[in-house]
C-alpha cells in the first residue's frame, strides 16, 4: 500500500506496558501507523487512527531521533529495575519504509549496546531477516514473533493484501532457526487455515501463539465487530469462522503435531 510519510520529532519512545501488554514494563513502537493496513487491525478503532485524517494505512509517521530517545529513556528505566520491551504494539516494526528509513534497526543497535532484560519483536514481515545479525548479540533473551494468520495465500489476499505472502514469512520463520534466533508463530487473528497448517508449521518452530479477535483486540471483540468484518466472512461464505470458539478448533488441530507445552493461548503467548 502506497503511504503518505511524515516525519515527527516525539518527546518520548518508550511506553509503559499495559492492558494486555502489562506483562512487559514498556512497549516501544518505532513507526506511528501501518502501511501494511490489514482488514482486521484493532488499531484502526483505537485514537492514534479514529482521530487521524485519512484510511489506517495510508499514512505514516517516521519516528526522527528514535535511536538517541531510547538511547536516553532505556538506561533511566534500567537504572530502575528490569526493563522488558514490546516492539511494536500498534504498528509492524519492519513495515516497507524499514528498507530505507531503518528506524527499528537503529533502536536495535542501541539495545544490542545496552540490552534490555527481554526484547520481544513483533512482526509478519520476512524484512526482520535483515537483523539478524544484530538479534544474535541477545541470544535468549529475544523473541521474534512472525504473524502466519493461515496457510491459505487466497484468504491472506482477502484479509490482508498489503501484507507480506505467507510463503514469505515461512522462508523467514527457517532462516531464523538456521541462526538460533528465538522465535514462534503467532497465528493472531485467526483466520480460515486447512488442516495442513500445523504439517507446515511443525519443522519451524517449537512456539506456537493462538489468538483471535474476541480475545486479542483489548475490547472483547467489539473493536472488530465495529469494523464490520464479520460481513467480509460472510461475503466468502466462510462465516462460521467468525465464532468466539474457533480458535479451539485450531488449538485441536495443532495439538497433533505440538505438545501442550509448545502452544500457547492468547496473552500468554505474548508474555516475557
Amino acid at each position: 500500500m502506497k503511504s503518505e510519510l511524515f516525519y515527527k520529532s516525539p518527546k518520548t519512545i518508550l511506553n509503559k506496558g499495559t492492558g494486555f501488554l502489562s506483562g512487559y514494563t514498556h512497549s516501544l513502537n518505532p513507526y506511528t501507523g501501518c502501511s501494511f493496513g490489514c482488514s482486521y487491525c484493532y488499531v484502526r478503532e483505537m485514537p492514534v487512527s479514529l482521530f487521524r485524517e485519512g484510511e489506517w494505512g495510508n499514512w505514516v509517521d517516521v519516528k526522527n531521533g528514535a535511536a538517541n530517545l531510547l538511547k536516553k529513556e532505556l538506561h533511566r528505566a534500567k537504572a530502575k529495575g528490569n526493563v522488558t520491551i514490546f516492539m511494536s504494539s500498534s504498528t509492524d516494526p519492519y513495515q516497507p519504509i524499514e528498507h530505507k528509513e531503518k528506524v527499528t534497526r537503529s533502536l536495535l543497535e542501541v539495545m544490542v549496546e545496552d540490552p534490555p532484560d527481554f526484547l520481544f519483536v513483533q512482526t509478519r514481515s520476512p524484512l526482520v531477516s535483515r537483523d539478524i545479525d544484530l538479534l544474535q548479540h541477545f541470544k535468549d533473551k529475544v523473541r521474534v514473533s512472525m504473524t502466519v494468520e493461515t496457510d491459505r495465500e487466497d484468504i491472506r489476499k482477502h484479509f490482508a493484501p498489503y501484507a507480506p505472502p505467507i510463503p514469505a514469512r515461512l522462508n523467514t520463520l527457517q532462516l531464523l532457526a538456521e541462526f538460533d534466533i528465538p522465535a514462534q508463530v503467532a497465528i493472531a487473528p485467526v483466520l480460515p487455515s486447512s488442516e495442513r497448517f500445523v504439517e507446515i508449521l511443525r519443522p519451524l518452530v517449537n512456539r506456537v501463539c493462538i489468538d483471535d479477535y474476541f480475545m486479542g483486540d483489548g475490547s472483547g471483540g467489539k473493536r472488530t465487530h465495529k469494523m464490520g468484518l464479520q460481513t467480509l466472512y460472510r461475503n466468502l461464505e466462510m462465516e462460521e469462522w467468525y465464532h468466539p470458539s474457533v480458535y479451539q478448533m485450531v488449538y485441536k488441530r495443532m495439538r497433533q503435531y505440538f505438545s501442550e507445552d509448545e502452544l500457547f493461548i492468547s496473552q500468554k503467548g505474548f508474555e516475557p
